[in-house]
């Protein structure tokens, strides 16, 4: 029954039961129609199989001989043929892992689908492909044989005249080459050909299919690539224009699928080729061409993957015709582009982090920027927007200390306090707006500090100080992650070593040292929750490993197995699931904006431990009685805590080779 339903599976090669060939645009349209494919028979019938199989252990010896008497008759209907191998390949999954068949696939391949690869019926050529494809992760024993079945895939490929046989050569091709180290090196000769061959198919069929092929190969054969990479991006340049132009473009959603995977695989491209600084700069012409037409046809659709282009060619300089772009960028900004700005935000960050110079020589540049970021934050772009433009600001704070944008701080400071005033919903964007504030004080603490006694606020008479401070010392145990910590300890400690003390600090006094004591808990916590996510992961893997090998023999057993893992499941179980839950979430919203690197999170920047220790050492010195106030109303836990912070910050001294500031009285504690 299984056997018959499967004809319905292959529309694409009913054509050829009558002798015929379809046309590409025909089979296309056949070929990538999942949602058809979903509801279809044929997928229903597939998964009953697979199930059956994977849980009866008579059902796959059955099916299997069941097969293998179609496929060792030769007066058999060859439509029959290309059913049990739609039933071999559906099964390859479960066939890979038994014991009792694994070792036999081998063979079937090379006496029931090597020959078929070079039958005269193309129906039965592109199945073979398809299960080629299937039991791409087969253990050859014989080298022989994977050679074979390498090479009539490329055959099949190149040499092919019907293209639904190259599509599925295609895909097998691939899928031999990522999971066989030794196809890999077989086809490496080859790579120029079949880039070629792939790119004339993509051209002819708008196969998206194909175009995901091109992206895997390329990340294959990285060093290969780099010799042709301009010629493959010309093409599917082209490719590009031709699909975007077309007139039934807007009417046919394939083609957008089609037209987005042709702008991911030129990504994969110039990932591929960044090493390579000539190669980079041609390519960068073809984008550029590219980005210009999706921007003057406004196709939204594709904005996405246009940044994502122009962030790769900024990742290691950026030229002047990339700088040409920004400005580009912000006239589309300003007409249609508001709600692309956490997409832009990869590209501003590389236009403020990896040429600073050049951003600092014309006041354009910066000016472009702080007016996205004010539309942003005075607009409804909804609050993840605003977190974002806001973290751009406290990029460029930290990006350009010492450079000279003494200017531009009063106005990032009142954008940013500007927007606490009005309704906040997440303490995301509140800390995110302290965190440029705070960042301005570590570029310049007496610049700040004039700023807040010059900022005046609506409806909040008199200089913004004393607000400012109590809003940080409230929402300290908001800042969430290893920047965001680093950041506000930093700040803190520049706070209480200040010696024009405006008299906001003297207030809080009793609540600083306490404060970033929890925030370096805080950071102590981030090391142990990633670490014990990377174990839940291992485990989670392996128990999926073991669910994919079960196998059960009968209705009883598998009423059995299922009652005793109801069973199991009891309300300790949903708890730790659900804390699991919490564990991945809260890495998630720790690490959400700390992508966007500064200069406090290379390496050989400031020891945020270091830094604050420093700070207290430096007020103990000069000044005993302010001392003794930030550190009296300390808990016995909390001095405990303090001489932790101390013995960490002297072993992190000791391994950067710096002479030490004082005699730990502990022994040190590392986060590794």
């Amino acid at each position: 029954m299984f056997v018959a339903s499967s004809h319905s599976a292959c529309q694409r090669v009913s054509a050829w039961h009558s002798g015929q060939s379809p046309e590409c645009g025909v089979w296309h349209s056949i070929r990538v129609n999942i949602f058809e494919d979903y509801a279809s028979p044929t997928t229903a019938a597939q998964t009953l199989l697979y199930t059956a199989a994977k849980k009866r252990k008579e059902v796959l010896p059955k099916m299997m001989a069941f097969c293998y008497q179609i496929l060792t008759d030769p007066n058999f209907d060859p439509r029959k043929k290309d059913g049990a191998l739609h039933v071999i390949g559906s099964l390859a999954d479960i066939l890979l892992k038994k014991s009792l068949f694994k070792d036999q696939m081998e063979l079937l391949l090379q006496n029931h689908v090597f020959p078929l690869l070079l039958s005269n019926l193309g129906y039965l050529r592109a199945r073979s492909c398809w299960v080629l494809h299937a039991f791409s992760s087969l253990k050859f024993h014989n080298e022989l044989n994977l050679r074979n079945a390498v090479e009539l895939a490329k055959k099949s490929l190149i040499e092919d005249k019907e293209m639904p046989v190259k599509v599925e050569a295609a895909l097998a091709l691939q899928s031999l080459i990522s999971n066989q180290t030794q196809a890999k090196e077989y086809m490496k000769p080859h790579v120029r050909p079949i880039m070629q061959e792939l790119l004339h198919i993509v051209r002819e069929t708008e196969n998206d299919d194909v175009t995901n092929v091109i992206q895997k190969m390329i990340c294959e054969y990285s060093q290969e690539v780099a010799s042709i990479a301009v010629d493959m991006t010309q093409h599917l340049a082209e490719i590009f224009g031709k699909v975007l132009q077309s007139d039934e473009y807007e009417e046919i959603e394939d083609k957008t699928v089609m037209a987005m995977g042709i702008l991911h695989t030129i990504d994969t491209i110039l990932t591929v080729v960044e090493d390579h600084k000539e190669v980079t700069q041609q390519l960068e012409n073809i984008c550029l061409r590219i980005i210009d037409l999706v921007l003057q046809k406004h196709v939204i659709e594709f904005y996405e993957e246009i940044l994502s282009l122009a962030y790769s060619l900024t990742c290691h300089g950026i030229s002047p015709q990339m700088w040409q772009l920004l400005g580009i960028l912000y006239e589309v900004f300003q007409q249609d582009c508001f709600e692309y700005f956490t997409d832009m935000m990869p590209l501003l960050h590389n236009y403020v982090t990896i040429d600073t110079d050049t951003l600092l020589s014309n006041p354009k540049h910066l000016e472009i920027l702080f007016t996205m970021c004010r539309k942003v934050l005075c607009g409804d772009a909804g609050e993840d927007a605003e977190c974002h433009a806001a973290k751009l600001l406290e990029v460029i704070i930290l990006q350009c200390k010492g450079k000279g944008i003494d200017q531009c701080i009063p106005l990032f400071v009142q954008l940013v306090l500007e927007r606490l005033t009005r309704g906040v919903k997440t303490s995301e964007l509140r800390t995110m707006c302290l965190q440029v504030a705070i960042a301005a004080l570590y570029y310049n603490p007496d610049l700040l500090l004039h700023t807040l006694e010059q900022i005046q606020l609506p409806h909040n008479p008199g200089p913004i100080t004393v607000q400012f401070i109590n809003q940080w010392m409230n929402d300290t145990d908001c800042f969430l992650g290893h920047h965001d910590r680093k950041m506000c300890i930093i700040g803190l400690s520049i706070l209480l070593e200040l010696q024009n003390r405006p008299p906001a600090v003297d207030a809080v006094v009793g609540q600083i040292v306490p404060s970033i004591l929890f925030l370096f808990l805080g950071l102590k916590q981030v090391c142990a929750t990633r670490q014990l996510v990377n174990r839940e992961d291992r485990s989670k893997a392996e128990k999926a490993d073991m669910e994919e090998n079960e196998e059960i023999s009968s209705d009883e057993e598998e009423t059995n197995v299922t009652a005793q893992a109801m069973q199991s499941n009891n309300g300790r179980g949903e708890e730790e699931e659900e804390e699991e839950e919490d564990w991945d979430e809260e890495v998630l919203e720790e690490t959400a904006l700390e992508g966007f690197s500064t200069p406090l999170d290379l390496d050989n920047s400031v020891d945020e431990y270091q830094f604050f220790t420093q700070a207290l050492l430096t007020v103990q010195t000069r000044d005993a009685a302010w001392y003794q106030r930030l550190t009296a109303p300390l808990s016995e836990d909390q001095r405990r805590a303090l001489q932790e912070v101390y013995t960490l910050a002297e072993h992190r001294r000791t391994v950067a080779g710096q002479p030490p500031a004082f005699q730990p009285g502990a022994r040190a504690v590392a986060c590794q």
